[in-house]
């Protein structure tokens, strides 16, 4: 569990740049009746998991506003790589979409030199909240706030055992074993934010640093909340302290959620979705749903969603080089 093994699902981006040059069907340029068919849309990871979880939410809003279905198509593995190079050499005619998060966007293509670019082989549509974490413990663990959690991580006569669902969350969990000196902890991985944390709830691993997936759950009292990785503390959770409230250093994460298209996608496609991305957004109870998990609902129309992608990425090829981090 100490690895993820990744086949590359590409062959080349010739494929996709392929389908750019020889045009696109009639209508979308002509008749501009888009969409006239159902569209899929890649979540490139398991159900239950936090891009899943946002996707069916706001497609479920844009197919009443658009009157066709969008399809949430689930393709896990490779924290995320496999699903979003998937839609890299899909046909860019706006029907095959890509709903992601930071991880699998800007950090994936990182780690792994992936066949797809975080932004040269997308179109950016709209990002639609930010999300960060909530580090979970299981409800047995003989630790009830972060320095006990810390003090059994640093005993040394059992390591303890952590799991992680994506690239971003494994990053974290590197990054906070360096920032308590306890670097006997397993980073296990798994398939998904969701798997992730039921590992917790089963007592696979000890603890976890969660997408707030896991809100039922510590309300419920089958995982135990810690600590918040976040600029402030959560509102489902404001008895709980943030890392940089207990004095813990260098952990200034945080991730996203948003949608993309294949590289060439029209732009008339793209603007459409973005307009009603940038209303759902503002619906009172998609608000409502979005701050129940913690999520914070905020729209980046494409060219600000480009930006922010390109960001992303510039900092994680920083943080890559300077740590070393990479899963095998």
């Amino acid at each position: 569990m100490n690895g993820v093994s990744r086949r590359s699902v590409l062959r080349t981006g010739a494929a996709a740049a392929g389908a750019v040059s020889l045009g696109l069907p009639q209508w979308s340029m002509a008749s501009g009746k888009y969409p006239d068919k159902p569209v899929r849309v890649i979540v490139p990871f398991p159900a239950g998991g936090t891009t899943d979880v946002v996707a069916r939410l706001i497609l479920q809003k844009l197919g009443e506003a658009m009157g066709q279905s969008f399809i949430v198509e689930n393709k896990g593995g490779a924290n995320g790589a496999i699903g979003s190079e998937f839609v890299a050499r899909a046909a860019p005619d706006g029907y095959t979409l890509l709903f992601n998060t930071a991880g699998a966007q800007t950090l994936s293509p990182v780690i792994y030199k992936s066949n797809y670019e975080a932004l040269a082989s997308f179109e950016p549509i709209g990002l639609v909240c930010d999300v960060g974490f909530v580090l979970i413990a299981r409800k047995d663990l003989p630790a009830n706030n972060l320095q006990e959690l810390i003090a059994l991580a640093k005993k040394g006569d059992k390591p303890l055992s952590a799991s992680s669902g994506s690239s971003m969350l494994s990053l974290v969990t590197e990054q906070f074993k360096k920032a308590i000196n306890a670097p006997s902890v397993i980073n296990a991985q798994y398939k998904g934010t969701s798997p992730q944390m039921q590992a917790v709830v089963a007592g696979e691993v000890d603890f976890s640093f969660d997408s707030f997936v896991s809100v039922e759950m510590i309300k419920a009292g089958k995982v135990k909340a810690l600590a918040v990785v976040m600029p402030q503390r959560a509102e489902s959770f404001p008895q709980v302290p943030t890392l940089k409230e207990l004095g813990i250093q260098g952990m200034e994460f945080g991730s996203w959620a948003g949608m993309l298209a294949p590289k060439g996608t029209p732009k008339p496609i793209v603007d459409e979705l973005a307009g009603q991305l940038a209303k759902i957004v503002k619906m009172p109870d998609v608000v409502a749903k979005l701050k129940s998990y913690d999520y914070v609902p905020r729209f980046e129309n494409p060219e600000e969603f480009g930006k922010h992608i390109q960001s992303d990425t510039d900092r994680w090829k920083r943080i890559v080089k300077e740590t070393g981090f990479k899963i095998e």
